[in-house]
């Protein structure tokens, strides 16, 4: 059989050699080297290499920590300090590992901000957006069974708390908590379940960026104005003109990591992961990780329990009402597409949208704030009206801005945005 007809010709022989049995060089060089990009694209778009980037150092760093992590109640907490004190440069792996996923969800998140600002999930881009969503709950899963391995007081209770929530779902709950925990209390089954997961899933996330990036490439970047390349004046080659852009941005975000990983590693860590995890003690405040926080505040925002008027019978829970309003804050995400109909992409060109999503901004922010604090007093309150707004502007505000908003004159081309020409 021969070789592709449009298979690319390569000046280095052992490069040649393989590329006419294996055509690997001339994908990359197609699709990361004279791929056309739109040429209007700022540094918001770099957060998807970035965040990329992190997953691979989470996965090495992962690998090389579970080579001297014992998944077991009775040595999971000893294991993690002696990681920390008697593995050459165990600290600094544990550092790298426990404050990169942090920083993979500061990138995760601007991206997906970035997306919802810029209307990339609308048409083509609905099956990207997507798969971008299901790239959300599969790190959210994996970092939530990452946060019981070192069997700490904040982790062993978190996972109670959490796990128990199940228990609200009617009929299937009590088995599916029972199963999770491989028992009938957080205890050995539940760590190793968790540890062969957390191992499992960085792999399956992988494999779904994959997807991302392949989706992505047949439809092609969004970009700030939000009209699609009409001819090559649009675009520029993705090599070596986004590479060096994606690769500055990049420096700049790992400076920022390595920073905190050399001089302020604990500064997003709670006391109580400090001491190893004993069921006859509950800590004072249970929380969870910052990047799970707003998640949580809408969780909790849910205090009364849905009865039959004039009678004690509750048919919809307070727990029930909250884990149904957390797992649909994310859900809602993936509806999106359908939910927003405006022919305007970019919120730069839709006020009233624009407006909505800075408020939406500053309800996450929130939403994290009340997560944090005891669920008491005023935080509730501030939780419980931050978590009507974010379902308002998904459910309301953004259905009648995309069909009755009148936007502002979008521009002919890339080449005409007035961003580009400054």
């Amino acid at each position: 059989m021969s070789a592709p007809a449009n298979r690319q010709k390569f000046d280095n022989p052992v490069i040649e050699w393989v590329d006419t049995r294996l055509p690997i060089f001339t994908m990359m060089s197609k699709e990361y080297g004279v791929f056309p990009t739109p040429k209007n694209l700022s540094y918001l778009w770099s957060f998807g290499g970035i965040a990329l980037t992190m997953l691979i150092i989470m996965i090495v760093s992962g690998v090389v920590l579970a080579m001297n992590y014992t998944p077991h109640t009775a040595h999971a907490f000893e294991s993690v300090e002696r990681i920390m004190r008697d593995v050459n440069f165990g600290w600094l792996l544990r550092y790298v590992h426990m404050n990169g996923a942090s920083f993979f969800f500061i990138a995760v998140y601007i991206h997906i901000y970035r997306g919802l600002y810029y209307g990339s999930y609308q048409k083509p881009r609905e099956l990207l957006w997507i798969v971008g969503v299901v790239i959300m709950l599969l790190m959210m899963a994996t970092a939530f069974m990452g946060y019981a391995l070192p069997w700490s007081q904040m982790s062993g209770w978190g996972v109670t708390v959490i796990t128990n929530l199940f228990s609200a779902i009617p009929l299937v709950g009590d088995g599916l908590v029972t199963w999770l925990w491989g028992g009938f209390s957080v205890d050995n089954p539940t760590l190793n379940r968790f540890f062969a997961l957390h191992f499992l899933l960085p792999f399956v996330i992988l494999g779904v960026v994959f997807i991302h990036v392949w989706a992505l490439h047949v439809t092609g970047s969004n970009n700030p104005a939000g009209v699609e390349p009409k001819t090559e004046a649009d675009t520029l080659p993705f090599f070596p003109y986004f590479v060096a852009k994606d690769l500055y941005a990049l420096v700049v975000f790992l400076t920022v990591f390595f920073a905190m990983v050399f001089f302020a590693p604990l500064a997003l860590t709670e006391a109580d992961h400090f001491k190893q995890f004993d069921s006859m003690q509950t800590p004072e405040h249970i929380v969870p990780e910052w990047y799970f926080l707003p998640f949580y505040a809408i969780l909790r925002a849910f205090t009364f329990d849905i009865k039959i008027p004039f009678t004690s019978i509750i048919v919809f829970p307070a727990k029930l009402q909250g884990v149904i309003a957390m797992f649909g804050s994310i859900l809602l995400l993936i509806a999106l597409p359908w939910l927003d109909g405006a022919k305007v992409k970019s919120a730069r060109y839709r006020p009233n949208h624009r407006f909505c999503l800075m408020l939406l901004l500053i309800t996450m922010f929130s939403l994290g704030y009340a997560g944090s604090q005891k669920p008491e007093g005023w935080p509730v309150v501030l939780g419980q009206i931050a978590t009507v707004y974010y379902f308002l502007h998904f459910l309301v505000l953004v259905p009648y801005f995309s069909r009755k908003e009148q936007p502002l004159p979008v521009p002919n081309s890339i080449s005409e945005d007035p961003c580009w020409k400054h």
